[in-house]
């Protein structure tokens, strides 16, 4: 069942010993950021900080840090479990039988009960403040890194309706604290905030929803198609819809359960410099124009837990929340390039300098047809290198990956170089928002692709190996069983082992 809020989410996590309360006074100027960068590459656990200097309110960091809390987050063993209602929906065909017919109206019944929910009150409104009263300076919003302009609000859901056509968009964008009533709005070129924003012809009211239950969180965070709502996204994550509220001065509804929900406007054209920020890339991004965000509201629970993320060299925290996405979205992928068996998107390459796919090759340049493909795919079209193997390569095994890089391209006939747009974020490029473009042709080829005759690769036989499984122990070598598939093992192997 899914945790309700922040709340019933932190109680899990302690029964399940993922985290830890420090009672000792922190500083959310840099001290919290060494502290968390420490605990995330121990895998340490969730910290909620009870005494952040100059605050009242505690501070929630590394909620998503491991593999296991992003599970426990989502209600599932493993994260490819959470793609699962995905697939089922994407898949749906004309039901067959009896059984096919039930199995569908469940579905069914699932999308219709996803839509969040509308209610009277909520508990992110016990407190209202409005006017003078409101000061964001009351929170313990972390200065990460000792380049930041300032403070930065990390884990938000930004709330804003496109003025065409009315539709919710819920996106997760930092936000500099500007003073007690502004900060700054951080949509990029390429995100959907930052479309609704573009086509607003004055006045656009947003809200901004902080310390959510995890799953409404993560669905802040993920790269849905504009046409679909985050919210009801969640709700099918999460097998029962969300509570929604309207806000106290604007016409936005707002998670009922949310700690803390700031309410106001930005005006088109109002922009400030927004930056340096020490981002997920490794790098400080510099100082560029962006929106302003006036708070005209700021409403919360009773002792509201403040919710925060550190972002840096990888990995950091973020690093779960893009496994999640890769791993949930893999269905989304293959409906609309089949041929995919799976792909990877390393965490050291910041999840859009690298994809690494495997297919199933049918005809010569399948692959290069891959790569062109994935170019054009939504927000991995702001990858740079793809890399393509065939369907037996794990593409969670880097050395193996590496194996067949080596093996199987020849550099005047595998590399493709192109050009596309590049992620807003990213200094390597020449021109910002244009990039070249690599992709590398790992599979193994045929003449019709210009080769040799392909010479076959080393595979020990099946009666050998179930003889040698049979007598492992006879021959009395001190090590765990080893692997049978003849894969290369190395400790550099990606985070998630299939």
């Amino acid at each position: 069942m899914a945790t309700s809020d922040l709340r019933d989410w932190i109680a899990l996590l302690e029964r399940e010993g993922e985290l830890v309360r420090v009672g000792a006074e922190v500083d959310p100027h840099l001290e919290v950021t060494e502290i968390v960068t420490r605990t995330i590459r121990s895998d340490g656990p969730a910290l909620l900080f009870e005494h952040p200097k100059g605050s009242s309110h505690a501070l929630l960091v590394n909620q998503f840090g491991t593999e296991r809390r992003m599970c426990l987050a989502l209600g599932v063993e493993r994260l490819d479990d959470a793609a699962t209602k995905l697939a089922e929906v994407l898949e749906m065909q004309p039901p067959q039988g009896l059984g096919e017919k039930l199995r569908g109206l469940r579905q069914l019944k699932s999308i219709a009960d996803s839509p969040p929910r509308t209610v009277r009150k909520g508990a992110c409104q016990e407190i209202v403040l409005q006017g003078d009263d409101v000061d964001l300076g009351q929170l313990p919003v972390q200065t990460c890194w000792p380049g930041d302009a300032g403070p930065f609000i990390t884990l938000p859901a930004v709330i804003t309706r496109d003025p065409r056509d009315g539709r919710r968009n819920v996106g997760m964008y930092r936000m500099q604290v500007l003073g007690p009533r502004a900060t700054a709005m951080h949509w990029q070129l390429h995100k959907d905030g930052r479309a609704d924003y573009r086509a607003t012809d004055g006045r656009m009211e947003v809200a901004v929803a902080l310390g959510l239950d995890p799953v409404t969180a993560y669905a802040a965070s993920a790269p849905l198609p504009k046409h679909i709502d985050e919210l009801m996204f969640a709700g099918l994550l999460r097998g029962e819809p969300i509570d929604v509220v309207k806000g106290v001065t604007i016409d936005l509804e707002v998670p009922a359960a949310a700690e803390i929900v700031l309410e106001g406007y930005v005006n088109q054209d109002e922009l400030v410099d927004e930056g340096p920020f020490g981002d997920h890339t490794g790098f400080y991004t510099p100082a560029e124009p962006f929106p302003v965000f006036h708070v005209t509201a700021m409403t919360m629970r009773h002792e509201a837990i403040y919710p925060s993320i550190v972002v840096g060299k990888p990995p950091q925290e973020d690093a779960w929340l893009g496994k999640a996405t890769e791993r949930i979205f893999l269905p989304a992928v293959r409906a609309t390039v089949p041929e995919i068996v799976d792909y990877d998107l390393p965490v050291a390459g910041a999840f859009h300098n690298c994809c690494i796919v495997s297919i199933r090759k049918a005809y010569p340049g399948h692959a290069h047809k891959v790569m062109h493909a994935i170019w054009g795919l939504g927000m991995l079209s702001l990858t740079k290198t793809v890399v393509v193997v065939d369907a037996h390569v794990d593409v969670h095994d880097y050395a193996q990956v590496a194996f067949y890089v080596g093996a199987n391209v020849d550099p005047a006939r595998d590399v493709v170089l192109t050009e596309g747009p590049a992620d807003h974020l990213d200094h390597a490029t020449t021109r910002q928002f244009v990039s070249g473009k690599l992709g590398i042709d790992a599979t193994a080829k045929g003449p019709a692709e210009g080769t040799r005759a392909w010479p076959p690769e080393i595979e020990m036989t099946d009666d050998v190996r179930a003889l040698v499984d049979r007598r492992w122990n006879e021959y009395r070598i001190p090590a765990a069983s080893p692997a049978r598939d003849g894969a290369i093992r190395h400790s550099s192997s990606g985070l998630l082992r299939r």
